[in-house]
């Protein structure tokens, strides 16, 4: 149970992360639907990876209750993954865009 939690708090945040590059960097900007899914995959994946490689954020599982430290890790790392994830898919789509221009 506590998987499908930390996964659902990597959706969101990773979502919130790619909408706030596309908002921030417009020229990275997908669109809003596009930088919310493109996140949100990034958070997931890269806040499983991060959960794998830190297992003090793994969840509450292995101290049987709810952590407000690892509710916090797992914000953290699916927004920054998600942000990073919706920067590269922006810096490839403009480098494709470009280079079909040429």
């Amino acid at each position: 149970m506590e998987t499908i939690v930390n996964l659902i708090i990597q959706l969101v945040a990773g979502a919130a992360g790619g909408a706030g590059v596309g908002r921030t960097a417009k020229n990275l900007d997908l669109g809003p639907l596009a930088n919310s899914i493109v996140g949100a995959l990034g958070g997931a994946g890269g806040g499983s990876i991060l959960s794998s490689l830190v297992p003090a954020l793994a969840g509450a599982a292995n101290g049987g209750g709810f952590d407000i430290a690892v509710l916090a890790g797992q914000i953290v790392g699916g927004g920054v993954s998600g942000a990073v994830v919706t920067a590269i898919v922006g810096l490839i789509r403009n480098a494709l865009a470009q280079r079909q221009r040429v």
